[in-house]
């Protein structure tokens, strides 16, 4: 039994307002629950480990467009947010959610290091009395059987001293029409008292809840979630291959089906999967449904075609430049247009952008890149070696220098009237279609 004061107390600081919430990992998910939870009332620490970025924040200066500057000063002005490094901080929480990565091996495998240490930084000052919910993606089981026990090394125990809840994130960066607020909130804890308190505190500050019977059960929540999207965008790249051999495109198909008023969604093909959930989060699955010797056969096929387009898309360029140009892609000059892993963010995590570069240079091609978004490329884990390539400018020139545009992330900011004067552009969002643009050869992948 929880210790009825203990639970008492905290839920009377979250109904009152007084709470004051945590929030570790302060990035596409942290950042902008942070503000969410400012709005919906509660003073804000925001933790995170890059000096950077504490500095810029504490300066009400965002990095992240789903949070606009103006409300981050805002929320600066009014002492309702602060950012800090110092985790021993995390003791003056009520209230703590986990928004950190869990990324994948090399072997993909499930790779909870990030929140095995966030847990172990929590454990040092953990008190009687806080709720501690974890937001990151992960394999169902986890906050039970990892987090909780490294929390309870403590001698405290969930659902007594402390309450544990996992609510999943569902942020869509670029999706200008659903804020974070407005997103349902599933939520789980370990108990009745837990369920109660992690639904009162979210409840303050987003706009639907919905409670489920386990934390495992909202795990396999947001791995459904993905796991339903990547099947599906392997379906259409599938078909777009298919009804290509077949001289049928797959675009004015999608377009006509979608007009279906029931009984289908429509999905579109592209050079391959990106972002931190979509390509990792099946995988979590996985790898866990081994431990009960069942395969997953949709999810490990719908792997295996999204992370060969960016092959097939480069034989495709290939292909057309042989044809069309007369000219071998080792001898050529590439216009890769768009590094981010989609349209209208600056987000080059897990990119198919940075395979296509990888097998472009393998095949002796030389490659430029323009990205409005990506004024240079940062340092990433398998892609270090690109570290301080600078977007080129889009200018007539440039177009008239390269033998083709490889057009890869279709952000709304880029000037496809000056690409249209290419002369071989290989598109893999059907954005010039979609645009009305014509070109003297346009060759869809």
């Amino acid at each position: 039994m929880n210790r009825p004061d203990t639970a008492a107390a905290l839920m009377s600081r979250i109904k009152t307002g007084e709470a004051k919430a945590g929030v570790i990992g302060l990035g596409y998910v942290g950042l902008p629950l942070s503000m969410t939870l400012v709005s919906g009332g509660y003073h804000v620490i925001g933790f995170d480990i890059d000096p950077p970025k504490i500095v810029q924040l504490n300066q009400g200066e965002s990095y992240i467009e789903a949070v606009s500057s103006d409300a981050l000063k805002a929320a600066r002005d009014d002492q309702r947010f602060e950012a800090s490094g110092d985790l021993t901080r995390l003791a003056e929480c009520d209230v703590i959610a986990i928004c950190v990565p869990t990324p994948l091996t090399a072997h993909r495998e499930p790779d909870l290091r990030f929140v095995e240490q966030t847990g172990r930084d929590i454990a040092q000052v953990l008190r009687p009395g806080q709720l501690i919910v974890l937001e990151s993606t992960t394999w169902p089981g986890t906050t039970d059987t990892i987090l909780r026990p490294i929390l309870e090394a403590t001698g405290l125990r969930a659902g007594q001293d402390f309450f544990l809840g996992f609510s999943p994130e569902r942020e869509d960066p670029g999706n200008r029409g659903f804020s974070t607020a407005a997103i349902p909130k599933v939520v789980a804890a370990d108990g009745p008292a837990a369920q109660e308190l992690v639904s009162a505190f979210y409840g303050a500050a987003l706009e639907r809840i919905v409670p489920v019977s386990s934390t495992a059960t909202a795990e396999a929540v947001k791995i459904t979630e993905n796991i339903f999207r990547a099947v599906n965008i392997a379906l259409v790249n599938e078909l777009k291959i298919v009804y290509d051999a077949m001289g049928i495109d797959i675009w004015e198909v999608i377009e006509a089906a979608k007009t279906k008023p029931f009984g289908y969604m429509p999905f579109y093909p592209g050079p391959g999967l990106g972002g931190h959930c979509i390509p990792i989060d099946p995988f979590y699955l996985t790898w866990k449904s081994r431990e009960y010797e069942l395969p997953t056969r949709f999810i490990e096929l719908a792997g295996e075609i999204n992370a060969a387009m960016p092959r097939h898309v480069v034989s495709r360029l290939a292909e057309a430049l042989d044809r069309h140009e007369g000219k071998a892609l080792s001898r050529s000059t590439i216009l890769l247009l768009g590094m981010a892993y989609k349209k209208n963010v600056p987000d080059l995590r897990e990119s198919p952008s940075l395979k296509l570069m990888e097998l472009l240079e393998e095949r002796g091609a030389k490659v430029i890149f323009h990205d409005p978004l990506v004024r240079e490329i940062p340092s990433t884990r398998d892609y270090s070696a690109y570290r301080g390539r600078r977007s080129a400018e889009l200018t007539p020139e440039l177009i008239d220098h390269v033998d083709a545009v490889l057009i890869a992330t279709d952000h709304d900011a880029i000037d496809y009237s000056t690409v249209a004067g290419a002369g071989l552009i290989v598109d893999t969002r059907n954005v010039m279609a979609r645009l009305g643009l014509q070109a003297r050869r346009i060759v869809k992948a």
